[in-house]
């Protein structure tokens, strides 16, 4: 029996059967995506550092099967395509030249490396960049605004990502005389100004694949959830586990700025 998925806005989508498991596969990964982060402020060492990448493919796994069930095989490769591709070409760009993130190496405990790349890192790049997406789609119709909503849904995580990656020693920053947000003196200014940078130019080019109708609404309960999951997972972490305050401000206002008004946006039903 062949499974139909979404392919463009007019599609019909099968019901039941293998077609109604496949679609709950997404939820099964989210679930277990998020008992994974749980887990990880309790473990120490290698095993946090095995668990960092487990669930960064575990979150992979759940935008891309949730975008293939719902979008489509093309939609979901042209989506993994641009994401992963320009995330691994920025991050290879950065580590050469210093631009557009500063200067900063890796280490070997994120896996196997590509030039110089941890191949996990445009796999976290795809991962955030699907809801991040279909968040500012929810919120925005524009051809510019959707864009720069998105590009500051996914570059704001990265005040909660790299200070957390930097104390992991997972890579290291060069800080010499490099502007720092109080609270984030292990990371320079540059990088967030960077990521913001990439993940605009991301975003121009993501939002050129086909929308559906209640984009970002009906049916995308999955990329909602890990949107918003990680918004407050990562404030309640750096408050309460981490003890970095410094980064649950900074991320919460930041990353605030989208997932508030989306959440609200999800419960009062506003299109």
């Amino acid at each position: 029996m062949s499974v139909r998925v979404y392919s463009g806005p007019h599609a019909n989508r099968r019901r039941g059967g293998s077609g109604g498991v496949l679609r709950m596969l997404p939820w099964l990964l989210a679930l277990v995506t998020i008992l994974a982060q749980i887990a990880w402020p309790l473990t120490h060492d290698s095993t946090r550092d095995v668990l960092t990448v487990v669930t960064v493919v575990l979150f992979f796994l759940t935008s891309a099967t949730h975008a293939l069930t719902s979008r489509g095989l093309l939609w979901a490769l042209g989506w993994f395509v641009l994401s992963a591709g320009i995330g691994f070409g920025a991050e290879v760009l950065g580590t050469r030249t210093g631009f557009p993130f500063g200067t900063y190496t890796y280490a070997d405990t994120l896996g196997p490396l590509v030039a110089g790349v941890p191949v996990v890192i445009p796999l976290a790049w795809a991962m955030m960049s699907y809801p991040a997406l279909l968040v500012a789609r929810r919120l925005s119709s524009g051809p510019l605004l959707t864009p720069v909503i998105a590009a500051v849904a996914l570059a704001s995580w990265d005040l909660f990502l790299d200070p957390q990656m930097v104390a992991e020693g997972h890579w290291t920053w060069s800080l010499d005389n490099t502007p720092v947000l109080r609270g984030i003196e292990n990371v320079p200014v540059q990088n967030f100004v960077g990521w913001l940078l990439v993940s605009l130019v991301l975003m121009l080019l993501l939002d050129r694949l086909p929308r559906r109708r209640s984009d970002g609404a009906e049916g995308d309960g999955v990329p909602a959830l890990m949107f918003l999951w990680t918004y407050v997972s990562n404030v309640i972490l750096n408050a309460v586990f981490l003890h970095r305050p410094g980064v649950a401000v900074w991320g919460g206002i930041a990353m605030g700025v989208v997932a508030i008004p989306y959440a609200y946006a999800l419960w009062t039903g506003r299109d």
